[in-house]
């Protein structure tokens, strides 16, 4: 991993998905770019926008966004890591539970996972 593909000062986008949220969708996991701060969903969740982002941008690591993970992923070596400590918040609300957002979740969101 380079040194530009972290910046240790940005804070994270949000507590949800930035694209979920415009579109009024949810989520299973959530993952957070280590270079911009770019919070998206998990490549089970239905809409997969963290990958999008990688896409996008060229920003290929991602740390976890949920609360005890602390692992990083590289898109393009396709291989986990260990990383610097980015700018808090650590991790989603506990409170916001997995899948979410609370009210989004259809009931039968484990037809929809990847």
């Amino acid at each position: 991993m380079a040194a530009t593909d972290i910046d240790t000062s940005v804070p994270p986008s949000g507590p949800g998905c930035v694209e979920c949220e415009q579109a009024g969708g949810w989520w299973l996991h959530l993952r957070r770019c280590a270079a911009c701060g770019h919070v998206g969903c998990c490549d089970t969740s239905p809409s997969q926008h963290a990958t999008a982002h990688w896409r996008a941008t060229g920003h290929s690591l991602i740390r976890s966004y949920e609360p005890g993970e602390d692992w990083f992923w590289d898109y393009q070596s396709e291989q986990m890591s260990a990383g610097p400590r980015l700018a808090s918040p650590d991790h989603h609300p506990v409170a916001q539970g997995v899948p979410g957002p609370a009210g989004r979740v259809p009931a039968d969101w484990q037809d929809h996972l990847h």
